[in-house]
């Protein structure tokens, strides 16, 4: 089915069953007016050859044409917002932040001071980085004061090894 905006400007194709018979609300994607649109249906322009007869008999009066009066587009104008977005007001309404002239407070040292999770986070990443490079560096000499540890660091670099090797399979997979 094709319906055709009041506008006259639009045609849109529909499926045949989208619209009920009691109608429903559709609007125009270019110029956004709103109305309520029925079925549309196909006149069959087949009629019996005897209704032909009857209407050819009967003179019927002509009636002129009434020229169509075309709808002024309505333009939708969009109410604006009374208080802006990013004002003072709704900042201090809305989310209780305060801007202006007020004065920075200074932390003292009874406030903590939280690094945040991905800080805290690469912090540990560096110092277990540092660590097991330490580690490394005074193997001979930890294995040498305390020799049943050398069991113990092997087997930890053996398992730094495996998980590089892990990430190297994984990265090269991608």
């Amino acid at each position: 089915m094709i319906i055709t905006c009041n506008c006259g400007l639009k045609k849109f194709s529909l499926p045949d069953n989208s619209i009920p018979a009691a109608g429903r609300m559709v609007q125009c994607g270019s110029c956004g007016l709103k109305w309520k649109q029925f079925p549309v249906n196909e006149i069959n322009n087949t009629e019996p050859i005897s209704n032909i007869k009857n209407i050819a008999s009967e003179p019927k009066q002509v009636q002129p044409k009434r020229q169509k009066v075309k709808k002024v587009k309505k333009t939708s104008v969009r109410k604006r917002r009374e208080i802006d977005l990013y004002s003072p007001e709704y900042l201090a309404k809305k989310h209780g932040i305060k801007l202006g002239n007020e004065e920075i407070k200074k932390t003292s040292s009874n406030e903590k001071v939280s690094l945040g999770f991905y800080s805290s986070l690469l912090l540990l990443v560096v110092l277990i980085i540092v660590l097991s490079r330490g580690l490394y560096f005074f193997q001979d000499f930890v294995v040498q004061k305390l020799p049943f540890t050398e069991f113990y660091i092997n087997y930890f670099f053996e398992s730094i090894r495996n998980i590089f090797e892990i990430w190297k399979n994984l990265i090269s997979s991608y």
